[in-house]
């Protein structure tokens, strides 16, 4: 049996996903490490980025972050993520690419829109995640008003506040010598 559809595959428009959630993250003055390829359950580790610096109550020394990423513009707004998948990851960071449209009578040359990210929290994934098929997903069509606080800024911020990090600013009533 033979799948009518063709699926575009695109490595290295998959991989700039994960590339570009580093950059944010460090970005925002998170050290961000990307894990060796096809390791299990997370793509990148954050820590902070003072290496002297002991958590506090309530924060975390490492957060692992998975990256999903989806290229079309016109996508489901879904992605797969296995049941095992689950304990591995603090955060995931759905990385929607809008490189073009291609479903229907797209060919990916028209679209294309700026890149949107979500950090959505690991509870989020567990209360969402859909393991009734064989394709295990998470569809966030229908949930925009919900994931708006995980979108870019305020969703990397909730990984600078787990690991402590407080927003960097300069003290503009430092006198000087004179």
């Amino acid at each position: 049996m033979h799948d009518e559809r063709q699926w575009l595959r695109l490595p290295v428009v998959s991989e700039s996903a994960e590339y570009l959630a580093m950059g944010y993250l460090m970005r925002r003055n998170i050290l961000a490490y990307k894990a060796p390829p096809n390791n299990e359950g997370y793509d990148l580790i954050c820590i902070h980025p003072d290496p002297r610096r002991k958590p506090q109550e309530n924060e975390q020394s490492q957060i692992r972050i998975q990256v999903k990423s989806r290229y079309a513009t016109d996508c489901d707004r879904g992605f797969p993520i296995k049941d095992r998948s689950l304990d591995a990851f603090d955060f995931l960071i759905i990385v929607f690419l809008n490189i073009g449209k291609f479903y229907g009578k797209n060919d990916g040359l028209n679209g294309s829109s700026e890149v949107e990210f979500y950090t959505l929290p690991n509870e989020f994934i567990r209360k969402h995640h859909n393991s009734s098929s064989a394709w295990q997903k998470v569809k966030l069509r229908g949930l925009e008003a919900e994931i708006e606080q995980y979108k870019g800024e305020k969703g990397f911020e909730q990984v600078a506040q787990a690991l402590g990090l407080v927003r960097p600013t300069k003290d503009r009533n430092v006198t000087t010598a004179v």
